[in-house]
């Protein structure tokens, strides 16, 4: 039996997330549903993508992901189930898969079209659900869809070259639960327009001139305690995700803040670098 996975900008007040497993193990008893994130921001494209992203790889080919975020069906807001890199993405067309897809070609691209659809206001219980067990019982995608080639792009994951390769502008796509910033600007991107120079990265009125590849990297551990940087320091890393981070060292949001509250970073923010 498949892994069926959930993502979502549900929550877990109401009642969605717990409907949405009662449908599958109705109609699959023996279903494996594991929680990507139902804590999505509400209608946040670009979040659910970076997360979606960045872990659906870690499943194994054949599972089945579910998207539920702005998943009300529209003329420009199309249902469709995609086979990408092995793994099953059944979804709107909002953008959300375009992330995936900008760098694998999916193998297969439906538009969802099953008989006798419910046109309520839950189209992930109405339709996704429906879809995921199909799938997840060997079912095929032309049963549920006719090929569709019109994949919606999210264009502001994509940061900007300016001055002929001398400069980035990036923007803030997700901001964790430490507070630590995320931005658009992968490590491939900016090695390729580095080319070995100096950089400054500029965040609101900080200025950052290295790097790091974790986060204890900001600690020179052959300084007494007294002099080296440490808890509510900043510092900017390549993350496990391999996007440039911004975070402030050992950071608590409910206490001396993060990186986002004490840069005043927020969701679609500019950070800009510039190289010498």
């Amino acid at each position: 039996m498949a892994i069926i996975t959930l993502t979502t900008d549900f929550g877990y007040k109401d009642h969605f997330v717990g409907v949405i497993k009662g449908a599958i193990y109705s109609e699959l008893a023996d279903a494996k549903i594991v929680d990507i994130s139902n804590e999505i921001s509400p209608f946040n494209i670009p979040e659910c993508a970076y997360i979606l992203k960045n872990s659906y790889k870690s499943f194994p080919k054949g599972t089945i992901h579910i998207v539920g975020v702005d998943s009300e069906p529209t003329p420009e807001n199309q249902h469709i189930a995609v086979l990408v890199d092995g793994h099953y993405f059944i979804t709107a067309n909002n953008g959300v898969i375009g992330l995936i897809t900008s760098e694998i070609t999916p193998d297969k691209v439906v538009e969802i079209n099953i008989p006798n659809p419910e046109h309520g206001s839950f189209p992930v219980l109405d339709v996704f659900v429906k879809v995921a067990c199909h799938i997840a019982r060997g079912g095929t995608l032309e049963v549920v869809g006719k090929l569709f080639n019109k994949l919606k792009d999210i264009r502001e994951f994509a940061p900007r070259i300016t001055e002929n390769g001398n400069g980035i502008v990036g923007s803030v796509i997700y901001i964790d639960n430490f507070g630590n910033v995320i931005t658009n600007i992968e490590k491939h991107t900016f090695d390729a327009y580095r080319k070995g120079r100096d950089f400054i990265l500029n965040a609101r009125n900080r200025k950052i001139t290295k790097i790091h590849n974790k986060y204890s990297d900001i600690i020179n551990f052959e300084l007494e305690k007294d002099k080296r940087n440490g808890p509510g320091d900043l510092l900017a890393l390549f993350n496990s995700s391999n996007y440039i981070e911004l975070a402030i060292y050992k950071s608590d949001l409910n206490t001396v803040g993060g990186a986002s509250t004490l840069l005043g970073l927020d969701y679609r923010d500019t950070i800009t670098i510039d190289f010498e």
